[in-house]
């Protein structure tokens, strides 16, 4: 197994980032299996898969560079520069154009066993990269970043306070399949037999990302090292979390859009992030929703969890169900 050597000044140091670039990556690596972990992403994935499929198709080297590259045990590392806080996508991207192609076809040479194809052995690996991550930023991610964004942000603040209760070690425990603390300051980062990094004095990132089963390391050695893992809010489609007409005229829009999100449970902060709404707004509807008995909430260390009850998961689906039956499928 993959471990890294983490001593407390690092873990002093250690710092949560929101990546866009990061983000526009794991969504590279969403396309790039084809494959959903639930609704909201194979909505995403069957609206945006021809089109990707499509510029692939008209462009053969960067598709090759995309399967040589992204592969589930090895990413090439030139693809993923560990993020920095407060990055733009843009001065994200210029990191991966900058790249010596040299290193670039390296990184590919590792990921292929070490034979590198001679479709590959160019000089423009970089260039086609950042190109082809432009092209997902532009029509898959930053249409809705700051939604995404808002997600991210969500769960920056509640691993947060997670950190206040159990310390890093806890939060590093439960970051993402694989990752798991083994004490005497060792973190295990994945279970393939790679060396042990020693991470003395470097600065840790941990960054989240919305697309779920994603997740990998990065590093610029010695200095800084970053784990990206899925958040725990998952982003549903548009349309997964649409209100039904009947439940917002019923609840109001807002208050029905609070309770059609607690199909999982979610905390004040992460309910303000997803929305966008107040804190003393959502904080009313909670108290509202509690009343009425649509929604409970439990204790889970310091943090408040709320989650939908039996009978709000009736109303939801109820106005689901009327949603689906108001509408004209054409045929006769």
């Amino acid at each position: 197994m993959g471990w890294w050597q983490i001593n407390a000044d690092t873990l002093a140091r250690s710092r949560f980032v929101v990546s866009p670039l990061a983000e526009t990556f794991a969504c590279l690596k969403l396309l790039h299996a084809g494959v959903a972990a639930h609704p909201g992403e194979r909505a995403w994935l069957d609206a945006r898969l021809p089109a990707y499929r499509r510029r692939l198709a008209d462009d053969p080297v960067t598709a090759r560079l995309v399967r040589s590259g992204v592969g589930r045990e090895w990413i090439a590392d030139f693809l993923t520069p560990a993020p920095r806080e407060g990055e733009t996508f843009e001065e994200g991207v210029a990191r991966v154009r900058a790249a010596r192609p040299a290193a670039a076809r390296a990184d590919l040479a590792v990921s292929l066993g070490g034979v590198l194809p001679a479709a590959l052995d160019r000089d423009d690996l970089p260039e086609r990269a950042a190109a082809l991550l432009e092209d997902v930023w532009a029509e898959a991610v930053r249409p809705d970043w700051e939604r995404r964004r808002r997600v991210l942000e969500a769960d920056v603040v509640a691993r947060t306070a997670w950190v206040g209760r159990g310390g890093w070690a806890a939060v590093l425990d439960a970051l993402r399949p694989g990752t798991r603390w083994l004490g005497d300051s060792r973190l295990q980062i994945n279970l393939n037999p790679y060396p042990p990094r020693d991470l003395s004095g470097a600065e840790l990132a941990l960054v989240p990302v919305t697309p779920q089963r994603q997740g990998w390391v990065a590093w610029e050695e010695p200095e800084r090292y970053a784990v990206v893992y899925p958040c725990t809010g998952a982003l549903a489609d548009d349309g997964a979390r649409a209100v039904p007409a009947a439940l917002g005229a019923l609840l109001g829009p807002a208050r029905a859009g609070v309770l059609v999100l607690l199909g999982s449970p979610m905390s004040t902060s992460q309910l303000v992030g997803v929305t966008g709404q107040a804190l003393g707004s959502v904080g009313r509807h909670l108290r509202v929703l509690l009343d009425a008995g649509l929604v409970e909430r439990r204790r889970a260390g310091r943090s408040v969890l709320y989650s939908r009850t039996a009978a709000g998961e009736v109303l939801v689906e109820a106005g689901a169900g009327e949603a689906g039956a108001g509408r004209d499928t054409g045929r006769g």
